[in-house]
């Protein structure tokens, strides 16, 4: 068991149940905060889920042991931990937990107090309920995939950070709380639905948005945020890095304009005219590859024209704001991001070390009274 916890859900116990990405990201998000988290694998997995790793993130913050679920005894094993745990997380397809005996009805009849937390990509209902599918696949349902890429091409897929992370794990972790909140006013637990279609579909909010106001081009490339405006876009650079231009207001268009010495051939009063895109494309891309990524970097440091260097993941660390802000942090040697958001009064602390594989798990949260488990061998 996980000791010395702090954050705001440092008396929070969380059994996770292994899977892959958005589940474990989620159970990540909560162990940083404090809670408490156990991770069941299956000893025949010999997968990503079973096999944690000091440097993933996705493994950090956890004390992990192995059930068998086909055997009634560990079945049992599992139960008795869920009465003991405040929230349970899954991330299989629909209706196998409860064909293991682990469902919401098994769980909440020994723990009327349980979030029962539930991962998947379209949702535990719907056509598309049993389906299998990734990302990719749910962000093309959700309308969240089609406005991102060229306008001359196919839509460019954003690695998974969206469905699988944003709208998948963050929700996930969103309805937690929100489940824990509300468990405070009524005494009971209950069943969270978290699909990444869902998510997804919630962070297009701002497209809708926009469209109602008739801010919006349904055609992709004929937008302010899509690439297509040359103030809000990315220019390759003499060295061949990259720098990323957001210079959406006036007033630090202006200034961008003026720093890469194009002010006498550029009016910052026609930004918004789209017949001078074309033009003003092409004076940003001519006056940024004439010097090196970081020369820009220099140059608009100080400034408000925001413009900043495109960094790797492994770069990210070492930018002067992220050291300040502490940012990232390193796990066993490992550079990772740090646990956000802050806390004033209830900080997280630094994440442990890897995890640790828990040998018995007789009363692993004696609190509960759910004491004389089965030791795991």
């Amino acid at each position: 068991m996980t000791t010395g916890l702090t954050g705001p859900l440092a008396e929070i116990r969380v059994l996770e149940f292994a899977s892959l990405a958005p589940a474990p990201f989620a159970c990540t998000l909560l162990s940083d905060l404090g809670a408490d988290v156990l991770r069941i694998t299956n000893p025949a997995d010999r997968g990503l889920t079973a096999e944690p790793h000091p440097g993933d993130p996705l493994d950090r913050g956890r004390s992990v042991a192995a059930l068998d679920l086909k055997r009634p005894r560990d079945v049992e094993t599992a139960l008795e931990l869920a009465a003991g745990a405040d929230v349970l997380v899954e991330g299989f397809r629909p209706g196998v937990m409860e064909r293991l005996g682990l469902g919401p009805d098994d769980c909440l009849k020994r723990n009327p107090r349980l979030i029962y937390a539930r991962m998947t990509g379209w949702g535990q209902d719907g056509p598309l309920a049993s389906r299998a599918g990734h990302d990719i696949n749910y962000l093309a349902i959700a309308g969240a995939l089609e406005p991102l890429g060229p306008f001359d091409g196919p839509p460019s897929p954003p690695l998974n950070y969206v469905a699988d992370f944003g709208g998948g794990g963050m929700l996930l972790a969103v309805g937690v709380l929100a489940a824990l909140v509300e468990r405070e006013r009524s005494g009971r637990g209950q069943v969270v639905d978290a699909a990444m279609t869902d998510g997804a579909a919630m962070l297009t909010g701002i497209l809708h948005g926009l469209r109602a106001r008739g801010l919006w081009q349904e055609r992709r490339g004929e937008n302010l945020l899509d690439g297509s405006a040359p103030f809000y876009a990315t220019y390759t650079c003499a060295d061949s890095r990259f720098v990323a231009v957001g210079a959406v207001e006036p007033q630090f268009y202006a200034q961008l304009v003026d720093r890469l010495g194009l002010a006498d051939r550029i009016d910052p009063a026609r930004q918004l005219d789209r017949t001078t895109w074309g033009e003003m494309r092409r004076l940003f891309t001519q006056a940024f590859a004439s010097r090196a990524r970081d020369e820009w970097a220099e140059e608009f440091a100080g400034t408000d024209a925001c413009v900043t260097p495109v960094l790797t993941p492994w770069e990210a660390s070492g930018h002067p704001h992220n050291i300040a802000r502490g940012t990232f942090t390193k796990v066993a040697g490992h550079v990772q991001p740090a646990p956000a958001p802050r806390f004033s009064r209830t900080p997280a602390a630094d994440p442990p070390t890897p995890p640790h594989q828990v040998a018995r798990l007789d009363d692993y949260w004696p609190a509960t009274g759910a004491s004389g488990s089965p030791s795991i061998q």
